[in-house]
């Protein structure tokens, strides 16, 4: 693997940052974030750094708190998803024949469902929890995952040492397992970061929409509730009660993304030359 470039620093960075910010958070945040601390919507002040939503809550502990829930569906669903794309294309690549077929054409099934729409149908349908979440964003984002290891692994097994391993008898989960899964080891991480990056905005999303799990602190809802009070552009409110959220859903994000791209270019020579 190439050196990693200043894009993927600076991502690492960030999510270092707001991984010190979740595991912190009980020594960070001034007040429980369920507690009512103070009156309701409550300007910005040295008790209230970014003031009181309209319950009386400190918003900045629900910001800081915030970092766990997406951390968590960031980790959480980013692992599924991968875990599913290497399970189906990994069999699919190795394997071959009807059960390649077989499997690709349940991938193509997958791809060609609308997202959205099934994500708010299955959110709905299986509740508002955050394992429901992580469970409905796992199944829907994998088969994207799926198709490219299953081309990855096709090229591996062809290689010259595996096929070597396979005729001095070695058993095909040895071989999977021993050979082919460090060589596509880059690839998964890739494929970590980006749905990592993907299940944080749909779990954003989700709470916006007011489809995830209300006892749960989060971003999205915390932007979800803003929205709801009447008249919140018509004055400041919405500089400390909207936007702190949206850019740390947006920054999140963006780290995710620019570990990724830095990953992706590491993989393919040829975007490789074209950032020199």
């Amino acid at each position: 693997m190439r050196r990693l470039g200043g894009e993927v620093w600076f991502g690492l960075i960030l999510l270092a940052l707001c991984s010190a910010v979740a595991v912190l958070a009980p020594v960070l945040a001034p007040y429980d974030p369920r507690a009512f601390s103070g009156q309701p919507l409550e300007r910005p002040s040295r008790a209230h750094p970014l003031g009181t939503n309209d319950v009386g809550q400190d918003i900045l502990s629900e910001l800081i708190y915030g970092a766990r829930v997406s951390l968590t569906v960031a980790l959480a669903a980013g692992a599924g998803t991968v875990l599913l794309g290497l399970l189906v294309g990994g069999m699919a690549g190795y394997a071959g024949g009807w059960l390649d077929q077989a499997l690709m054409r349940l991938v193509d099934g997958m791809l060609s469902l609308p997202r959205l729409p099934l994500l708010i149908l299955f959110a709905t349908f299986l509740g508002s929890g955050l394992p429901q979440t992580i469970a409905v964003i796992s199944f829907l984002f994998w088969p994207t995952t799926a198709r490219v290891v299953r081309a990855q692994v096709q090229s591996v097994r062809q290689r010259g040492y595996v096929r070597m391993a396979r005729q001095f008898g070695a058993s095909h989960l040895y071989v999977f397992l021993r050979h082919i899964l460090p060589a596509i080891g880059p690839l998964i991480a890739y494929g970590l970061v980006t749905s990592a990056g993907q299940a944080v905005a749909m779990e954003a999303g989700l709470a916006f929409l007011g489809l995830g799990d209300p006892l749960v602190q989060s971003w999205g809802l915390m932007m979800r509730f803003a929205l709801n009070l009447p008249g919140l552009f018509l004055t400041d409110r919405w500089l400390w009660w909207l936007l702190p959220p949206a850019l740390c859903i947006t920054l999140l994000i963006l780290a995710l993304a620019l570990i990724g791209i830095g990953l992706e270019r590491n993989l393919n020579p040829r975007l490789a030359r074209r950032w020199r």
